[in-house]
């Protein structure tokens, strides 16, 4: 409408009204009016929200459609920049406070991209340099071998890097992960799982302190910045967690170590193929020891810390949606092979112990009423969210029957690696999307 020069508003709480314009102007429309409503909306009472309506808001939004600027603006004629020009020279001094100046840094030291080391990564693929590689949300700008090789040098990759880094935002890209989403308020942050061959010959690390060694903090803040730099998720304007966030990370699955088929294989890919996954998480929290004992086995506490740890996800209002209505949600759970193996033991299969969990992660009616009442954003109840079809027929039942939390087993994914020697498992819930996977080139 905005573009069809039809004056409209946007109606936003405070501190959203940047993101409102960016988005806008990501989509075409670069003077979006925006009406904002004073405050945090959500611990607003309904009389409160009556009073801050009928005491300015109605008057912003007439004034926005009477008075704002149409969206004529957006269709003026732009000439793009020359992808490979020098934008500055300098000491690194001054190259860091230009970069910071433009918020294209995440604050943290960084590698100059010159010509040279771009030109480095641009050797290690067959795509030419200005190649679209892909268009990333919610900026809607071009990834190509040389913006995503730019972005690797900042983060300190090795120009060997570069395939695995295509096929990270090709995933990135994948209607499924949803990036245009990843900048919500509850806190998410990306992560990327490496499978195949190419673990061994680039040093993945899959084992002890996974995440924090090796290239895997290199190659996770490279897709930190490629979010930031060509997706355009800029902290506090369009990457609204409250809290921040810890850098994207990188992980490998630790397939000699495990007892069951990689996660790219249950993905349909060959186990000889390397793959890319990325996923999101809205932690990285405790990880928990499963212990044998005399009365249950060290597989039967693995089983009940699993479903215990899905009980106190954040986003377990949405876990057991349904319908097209319903979230995309995904739960990871990180499992060290001692874990597995014992849970193999026990008779096992990944497909096992998702049922297991989806079949018994359960809580009592009214305490899940109370999370959906009381920390979800839809101020409704269970039984409204069944006569809208969102959720299933049982969350119609009585206060003290158990229900399932999840949807489906299919939302639970596994992933061994870790420790070798240690027992421990880790839960990461994410909203919005879905894990999502590419062979790399």
């Amino acid at each position: 409408m905005e573009k069809a020069g039809i004056p409209t508003v946007v109606v936003t709480t405070t501190g959203f009204s940047a993101l409102a314009r960016f988005t806008g102007k990501a989509f075409g429309a670069e003077a979006l009016s925006v009406a904002e409503y004073p405050g945090p909306l959500g611990i607003h009472g309904n009389d409160a929200i009556r009073e801050n309506i009928a005491g300015g808001l109605i008057d912003r939004i007439v004034h926005a459609l009477t008075q704002g600027e149409t969206g004529e603006s957006a269709n003026r004629t732009r000439t793009p920049a020359d992808p490979g020009a020098i934008v500055f020279s300098g000491t690194a001094d001054e190259i860091d406070r230009y970069f910071r100046s433009r918020d294209w840094s995440d604050g943290l030291p960084f590698v100059p991209p010159t010509i040279e080391r771009v030109e480095a990564f641009l050797r290690h693929t067959e795509r030419r340099a200005d190649e679209e590689i892909a268009v990333l949300p919610s900026a809607n700008l071009r990834a190509t071998p040389r913006n995503i090789a730019a972005n690797a040098v900042m983060a300190g990759c090795r120009p060997e890097h570069m395939p695995l880094l295509v096929a990270a935002v090709e995933a990135l890209a994948d209607e499924r992960c949803s990036l245009t989403n990843i900048g919500s308020s509850s806190g998410i942050v990306p992560f990327v799982l490496v499978n195949g061959p190419i673990v061994k010959t680039l040093g993945i690390e899959a084992g002890p302190q996974l995440i924090s060694r090796g290239p895997n903090p290199a190659i996770g803040r490279a897709i930190g910045l490629i979010v930031r730099n060509i997706a355009g998720f800029r902290p506090g304007a369009s990457y609204m967690g409250t809290f921040g966030y810890p850098l994207a990370f990188t992980l490998a699955e630790h397939e000699d170590e495990s007892p069951w088929e990689p996660f790219h294989v249950g993905q349909g890919f060959a186990r000889e193929v390397s793959t890319v996954t990325i996923g999101v998480t809205n932690n990285w929290g405790s990880s928990p020891s499963p212990y044998d004992t005399p009365d249950l086995s060290g597989a039967e506490v693995a089983l009940g810390v699993i479903c215990r740890e899905v009980m106190r996800k954040t986003r377990l209002f949405n876990f057991p949606a349904i319908g097209p209505e319903a979230e995309a949600v995904m739960i990871t759970v990180l499992m060290s092979p001692p874990v597995a193996r014992s849970l193999a033991a026990a008779g096992y299969s990944k497909q096992d112990v998702r049922r297991y969990v989806y079949e018994n992660a359960r809580m009592p009616l009214r305490d899940f009423e109370w999370v959906l009442r009381y920390t979800a954003t839809m101020r409704t109840t269970s039984h409204e969210r069944v006569a809208a079809g969102v959720l299933p027929p049982e969350f119609a039942g009585n206060p003290e029957d158990l229900v399932r939390v999840l949807s489906s087993p299919d939302i639970l994914h596994i992933v061994v690696c870790g420790d070798p020697a240690r027992n421990r498992l880790m839960v990461m819930e994410g909203g919005h999307t879905q894990p999502t996977t590419r062979a790399v080139r």
